[in-house]
């Protein structure tokens, strides 16, 4: 078992690189609030990162600036936000009886509708919380024993599903990616002994909310990796 999981971050590690994302959707991005479905977003997705539509601020999520090599060796710190400092997020997480912050950081949030929307990623010891951090407002909380597995594709890519199929899935992006996915798997292993599933393809399925099944594929393109985001 050891082994295997050995070769299971092995093979993440190998999926970080200095490539460049395309994320390709037939509208600008949007960085609201607005969780309604949009008319015409049965098709593929375009959008290209750009100056006008991703802040200098956001590009490290969308893959666009190019990373230095010794970025795939950093070491994992964990709580990138100083959560201790933070009384909001102190109170939130005391309040469900979380005992240990094991990650914090900034990432974006694929909504149903498409949108992108800057969140706060917060895994504990039992639940993973999302935060808006703009209004200091929780926004979901999922327990680690609902989290049926992760899906990830096979190349250099920063998007990751978080499949809970007793609610509806989360497709998030974040450069942390490797180091998101083996804190939720050793913290689920030392919460239930459960080895939480890792899929790696380079298409698959995730429900954006209750009735709504989305499928992220992804493609190795000249200079990097294209992602479409298409409704079922």
């Amino acid at each position: 078992m050891a082994q295997k999981s050995e070769a299971r971050f092995a093979k993440i590690d190998r999926l970080r690189s200095n490539r460049r994302v395309q994320i390709e959707d037939s509208k600008p991005a949007h960085f609201d609030d607005d969780d309604e479905e949009e008319e015409g977003s049965h098709g593929s997705i375009k959008l290209r990162p750009s100056e006008k539509n991703v802040k200098e601020d956001q590009e490290p999520f969308m893959g666009v600036k190019v990373r230095r090599k010794a970025s795939l060796h950093r070491d994992y710190k964990g709580d990138y936000l100083d959560v201790p400092s933070n009384s909001f997020l102190m109170k939130l997480i005391g309040k469900q009886g979380d005992r240990q912050v094991l990650f914090a950081d900034k990432a974006l949030k694929f909504t149903g509708s498409g949108k992108m929307k800057r969140r706060i990623l917060l895994i504990t010891d039992f639940a993973i919380y999302i935060i808006d951090p703009e209004t200091d407002t929780l926004k979901r909380r999922i327990a680690l024993a609902a989290v049926e597995r992760l899906c990830l594709s096979e190349l250099s890519d920063n998007f990751f599903a978080i499949i809970v199929p007793t609610e509806y899935d989360l497709l998030m992006a974040s450069t942390r990616k490797t180091e998101i996915v083996t804190v939720l798997v050793d913290a689920t292993k030392s919460m239930s002994d459960y080895e939480l599933e890792v899929v790696f393809s380079n298409s698959f399925e995730y429900n954006a909310a209750s009735d709504l099944v989305k499928e992220v594929q992804f493609e190795e393109v000249e200079g990097g990796v294209k992602t479409r985001i298409l409704r079922k």
